[in-house]
């Protein structure tokens, strides 16, 4: 392909289409803007270890194969509690991590906080607004004063910034 730039245009000129894909097969904006948001991360990594032939393609596929996992995994959990209420809150298993878990997370979000206090302002408050308060991609534009794929780019570099912190080897 050559180039994280080529590779992003390719993306952002195929984001609408995407997402009306996505929300086609899911019937929740919202939760394809997340399908579309991972698909790019995917295909991002995917295109720097590979060149793939048909890259649009590529992109479409990644799509349908998350809205799909997402889905299912909807339908699983629609399913659980739905058996879950009638089980009784007595009958269900205590749902807390290890103390080993709970300190690997900690450390994780110690990485997290660091990674998010290195980013340029803009992009740590898209990246906020997004992840932990659950804006929408519109509604970070409007609030930043951008258009709706800046706010989708800033998301993306925040969390490609994050995630390559957290993954960098200790």
């Amino acid at each position: 392909m050559g180039g994280d730039t080529k590779i992003l245009g390719l993306f952002m000129a195929h984001r609408r289409k995407l997402l009306n894909y996505a929300n086609g097969i899911m019937g929740d904006r919202a939760r394809a803007e997340d399908v579309v948001q991972e698909a790019w991360l995917r295909f991002d990594a995917a295109v720097v270890a590979q060149s793939p032939d048909e890259p649009v393609g590529y992109l479409y596929r990644i799509v349908r194969n998350l809205a799909l996992d997402g889905c299912r995994r909807q339908a699983r959990e629609e399913r659980h509690l739905v058996s879950g209420t009638e089980a009784g809150i007595e009958d269900m298993a205590e749902d807390r991590p290890s103390p080993e878990a709970e300190t690997l997370a900690r450390d994780d979000m110690r990485v997290m906080l660091a990674a998010m206090a290195e980013l340029p302002e803009r992009t740590r408050r898209a990246l906020e607004m997004h992840r932990f308060t659950g804006c929408k991609l519109k509604d970070i534009a409007d609030n930043l004063g951008i258009s709706v794929g800046a706010a989708h780019a800033l998301v993306i570099d925040g969390l490609e910034h994050c995630r390559a912190r957290l993954h960098r080897p200790s």
